[in-house]
């Protein structure tokens, strides 16, 4: 990042709620070497702007106030490139034969798109979309958990969606992830979808987080599960060394994508 070292704290912390607005998130290490100052000078302008409701202090840094609400279809037009490298990392975990459950968002889309063709899967999913995907591969079983569809998420939701995957047994879930963090887990933005994603966990033997550098280190609105249920963590080449080194010591595989 560019050295900023001549901005004072009101005007660093409107550029700073620039720098959320367009990412999302922010870091205190990335803030204090684009600014030229002390990662303490940076945590009070963040403790100033959470205290104004302006983000939301997480580890290491802050979030957006605004939750991310944006439809489906809008969100597999976004970051397309980063979702398909962190997707071909994700399927390298896959293996012939297994019962994948996959649940809804743009980043499983793509794991959807890279998965090989020939393998055997059979693919449990709760996604109109990510069933689409996958009719014209060769090689799939395709079973669509039914339920009331939630138009904003693409997915099935409700009652009827946890009983049904509450019967099935499969060998690894691909929970979508609006957050995840080393200390607290997984994290949702809705009640509904959190409750879908922790009953594909509770039914599968391993499970995949994958995830944009933006949603590492972070939480959300809806708890889903402890870091304890999380098996592997598949991340963006650049993600932070910190952080990856934070969810390893919980136990969870880490798995670092390509670089673009």
């Amino acid at each position: 990042m560019a050295m900023d070292n001549d901005a004072l704290p009101g005007e660093r912390q409107v550029k700073i709620l620039a720098l959320l607005g367009e990412h999302g998130r922010v870091l205190a290490t990335d803030l204090a070497a684009r600014f030229g100052v002390s990662e303490d000078s940076i945590r009070r302008d963040l403790r100033d702007l959470a205290a104004r409701g302006l983000c939301r202090r997480v580890y290491g840094g802050a979030l957006s106030q605004v939750l991310d609400f944006t439809p489906l279809k809008e969100r597999q037009e976004q970051q397309t490139g980063r979702k398909q490298v962190l997707a071909r990392r994700a399927v390298q975990l896959v293996r012939p034969r297994q019962v994948l459950m996959i649940d809804a968002g743009s980043t499983n889309s793509a794991v959807a798109d890279a998965l090989p063709e020939n393998m055997e899967l059979t693919v449990f999913t709760n996604a109109p979309d990510i069933a689409q995907r996958l009719m014209d591969k060769k090689g799939f079983d395709i079973y669509l958990i039914g339920g009331r569809i939630d138009r904003r998420v693409g997915e099935a939701v409700g009652g009827q969606t946890v009983d049904e995957i509450r019967r099935l047994r499969a060998d690894i879930c691909f929970p979508g992830a609006c957050a995840v963090d080393a200390e607290s887990g997984l994290w949702s933005m809705a009640t509904e979808e959190s409750l879908i994603k922790r009953t594909m966990i509770e039914c599968s033997g391993e499970s995949v987080i994958v995830v944009s550098d933006e949603k590492l280190g972070t939480t959300a609105v809806t708890h889903v599960v402890p870091i304890s249920e999380i098996d592997h963590l598949v991340v963006e080449h650049s993600a932070s060394e910190e952080l990856c080194a934070a969810f390893e010591q919980h136990g969870v595989g880490v798995h670092r994508a390509d670089p673009q």
